[in-house]
Parts: structure tokens; C-alpha cells; sequence
């Protein structure tokens, strides 16, 4: 079984930064303490997407964190990411694990119950379940109850981590609950100091026993 700590798992947001000033935030998270780090990019060209991931590679190995790409196993691939995470309207669960091999990471998302234990019978290792929170990184937002993220959590024997929205203010909606971790992109991302706000998170979910 592959080993990897979802705890602080760190997602990705490049809009309005240079590649300069993304690069070095992804490493602060890093250096702050995020455990698994995510690579979201939804506009760029496969070139510009598999460019970019070479680069936050480079970084993410430094420091022995797993990275994950969003949606593309054609890029994780292309990369030899650690992992590939796919959502409700990307590729099937049971397609990205038969081309990533059993040996790399392959993430879902799940809103439901029986959604959470059918990408766990298709092979994923864990799953991402939200929102818990409005969000401002995706158009779309489908909030989810903590009962249902509750539920989720005792339906599947893989790491569950709660997203969307979250911040050291208010994980504390989620005390109780199975987590293996929780997934967060603005709370980091668009902090004034990411490793710090990583840091300070990682220390209220600890103060709080999810992680």
C-alpha cells in the first residue's frame, strides 16, 4: 500500500501571481508544513500545465511531499507526479487507477455516500469531500453537511479530508468527525505569509485532534 499523509493537503490557485511569486508560495506551504500538495490549473495548455509541474516537482521532492495534479493523468504521467486527482466530470476512478498503475496515488472527489463508495470500489486511495464552506475557487459550489461527511467518513476504509472554505477560524465545525485531514487553497494560497498561515492551521487542527 502506498504511504502518504494527507493532513494538510494543499491545493493550488496561480491566478493573478507570476510563476515567480506562485513558486515561491507553493514552497512556503511546504516549508510551513502542508503534507500533500495539489497542482489545480484549469486554463492552461498541456504544455504550460506540464512546464509548470515540473517546476513545483522539483520543489514538492525537495521536501518530500507527494504532488497530486488536478483532473490530467496525461500530465501526471508526463511529470511522474506522485498522483492525479479526479473529480465528478473528469476521468473515471477505475480509469485513471489502470493508467496511473497501482503504485501511484489517485484521488476523488465525493458529495454522497453511495458516490464515496463507488470511487472507492473503482480504486481511489482517498477522497475529497466538500464544499463544507462557500469557496471562491470554483464557479460551482455544492455545499455539503457535516452529517454527510460523517457518513462518509465511517462508509470507506480510505483517508477522507474535508474542503472547502476552511481556515484556522473555522475547522472547528468539523471536531468529531473521522477526517484523515483537511484540504485548503485560499486559507494558504492567499495568505501574506503561507508558511506561517500553514503553520498556524496545522497547529489548530492538531489543538482540535483531526489531524
Amino acid at each position: 500500500m502506498k504511504k502518504f499523509d494527507p493532513s494538510l493537503y494543499f491545493i493550488t490557485d496561480s491566478t493573478n501571481y507570476t510563476e515567480e511569486e506562485f513558486l515561491y508560495r507553493v514552497e512556503q506551504a511546504l516549508i510551513g508544513g502542508a503534507t500533500l500538495l495539489q497542482l489545480r490549473e484549469k486554463n492552461k495548455s498541456t504544455r504550460e500545465y506540464i512546464q509548470l509541474a515540473e517546476k513545483v516537482h522539483t520543489i514538492a521532492k525537495r521536501y518530500n511531499v507527494p504532488l497530486i495534479i488536478d483532473d490530467r493523468v496525461d500530465v501526471a504521467l508526463a511529470t511522474q507526479a506522485e498522483g492525479v486527482h479526479v473529480g465528478a466530470e473528469d476521468m473515471p476512478v477505475a480509469t485513471a487507477r489502470k493508467l496511473m498503475g497501482e503504485d501511484k496515488i489517485v484521488g476523488a472527489t465525493a458529495k454522497t455516500v453511495p458516490w464515496a463508495k463507488d470511487a472507492y470500489e473503482q480504486g481511489a486511495d482517498y477522497l475529497g469531500v466538500g464544499a463544507i464552506y462557500p469557496t471562491t475557487t470554483k464557479v460551482k459550489t455544492v455545499l455539503t453537511s457535516t452529517d454527510t461527511l460523517r457518513d462518509i467518513c465511517n462508509s470507506v476504509p480510505i483517508p477522507v479530508n474535508a474542503i472547502g472554505g476552511l481556515n484556522k477560524a473555522n475547522i472547528d465545525v468539523l471536531s468529531g468527525i473521522p477526517i484523515a485531514g483537511i484540504c485548503v487553497v485560499s486559507a494558504i494560497m492567499k495568505a501574506d505569509d503561507p508558511e506561517s498561515a500553514a503553520r498556524e492551521l496545522k497547529a489548530r487542527a492538531r489543538e482540535l485532534r483531526l489531524i
